[in-house]
């Protein structure tokens, strides 16, 4: 079992599993959860602070009959999704034969007891599944956390950065590469 303030977690207890549609309300609490939690002191209190799950689950599909369209994994222990990640083809048209991890969230509550490493390897997997030799992500500049896991996992930092409005505000991003057949 693994600890996290005060609770613990059996690793073999959680499943992960492709995303469902009444999923979408238990996919936006953990996104939100954290983003207020993750994007302190990077994004306006403010609006961390205005962000409903409920609003955010009404965004979500994840129905989608099309092999090529976005998809969502997510890690579901003691009967809660505890966090999730999406990939999918590119949303960079100069790389669209490149896979892109386009998400990973994990509850706060639950960090750093394996969660995000079983996402990342599963959505890894997932994105060779699809064909894609190499994948990109897009971190939150200034995400400090996010950049070391990442780099842990293998994820190189790029020269190239970009600036795009993501949930009604503008957010500037640095993008990470890897290779997909490189353990």
């Amino acid at each position: 079992m693994v600890s996290s303030g005060g609770k613990n977690f059996a690793r073999d207890r959680m499943e992960i599993r492709a995303a469902r549609p009444d999923d979408a309300l238990g996919v936006a609490q953990v996104h939100v959860r954290s983003w207020q939690v993750a994007y302190k002191g990077l994004l306006p209190a403010d609006y961390l602070d205005s962000l409903r799950a409920e609003e955010r689950a009404s965004r979500y599909n994840f129905s989608a009959a099309d092999p090529m369209a976005p998809f969502t994994l997510v890690a579901f222990d003691d009967g809660l999704i505890r966090g999730f990640a999406t990939v999918g083809a590119s949303t960079d048209s100069a790389a669209r034969e490149t896979g892109e991890l386009m998400a990973l969230y994990v509850d706060p509550d639950v960090w750093r007891t394996g969660i995000g490493l079983a996402l990342i390897d599963r959505a890894r997997r997932e994105l060779e599944r699809r064909g894609f030799a190499d994948a990109m992500l897009w971190v939150l500049d200034g995400n400090i956390r996010a950049e070391a896991f990442y780099e842990r996992d293998g994820w190189i930092r790029g020269d190239i950065h970009r600036s795009q409005r993501v949930w009604g505000i503008d957010v500037d991003e640095v993008v990470y590469t890897r290779r997909l057949d490189v353990p």
